[in-house]
């Protein structure tokens, strides 16, 4: 995947060290689009956490021995409004695509700054729901409309019109640490490995903060 040179003119209000950036995008290129997963994503509740060892309850109910990389990388998810979304802001939308050609957004994670020209803006399938789709790109313009505001994002090869409603899940990205990888937490595996064992080895983590990750 190709990637971009991060812009260092960003006001200092946006500054983040070198090792965050790095960290925050292995982790979003991580979320990357279906094929590109082995295994798919995991999604689910931490049961329990030993060190460096999860019990898992995955969405679907079963449980899964999940173990944390050396180098894992998380990254939370911050409860965030409609208002938080700017004209121009850098934005992961996962919706289902409608008969006229538009997507309704039944998650948004606002990326942060320093994710702009590094992560990937396109739109592919995406595994969160059945037919769902991801689109990550940048915010042209909004419109209110009768049953909420429909944005109009653009990505490189082209443009989604993405209808929000009041269920749509929306949170910015924020730096994270293992540390929040504790029992009660919601949590998004983004990437991971299958050991010999059956566990997981889990490299790319989202963190719910205060609610459950809603990609």
């Amino acid at each position: 995947m190709h990637t971009k040179q991060i812009n260092t003119n960003m006001p200092r209000r946006f500054s983040l060290s070198l090792a965050t950036v790095v960290t925050l995008t292995a982790l979003v290129l991580g979320t990357g689009f279906a094929a590109a997963q082995q295994p798919g994503r995991i999604r689910g509740q931490i049961e329990k956490a030993d060190g460096g060892m999860l019990a898992l309850k995955t969405r679907d109910g079963a449980m899964m021995n999940v173990k944390l990389a050396d180098d894992v990388r998380v990254a939370g998810l911050v409860k965030a409004t409609l208002a938080d979304i700017k004209p121009d802001s850098f934005i992961g939308v996962a919706g289902v695509p409608q008969a006229d050609g538009s997507i309704n957004a039944y998650s948004i994670h606002i990326f942060l700054p320093a994710q702009r020209g590094v992560v990937a803006d396109r739109h592919g399938d995406w595994d969160g729901r059945p037919n769902s789709t991801m689109t990550n790109g940048y915010v042209a313009n909004s419109v209110v409309a009768k049953d909420g505001e429909s944005l109009t994002v653009k990505y490189k090869d082209g443009e989604k019109k993405i209808n929000v409603t009041k269920d749509t899940v929306i949170a910015s990205v924020a730096p994270g640490n293992k540390d929040e990888l504790k029992a009660g937490t919601a949590i998004i595996i983004m990437q991971s490995d299958k050991q010999a064992d059956g566990s997981v080895m889990a490299k790319n983590v989202y963190v719910g903060r205060g609610a459950a990750p809603g990609m």
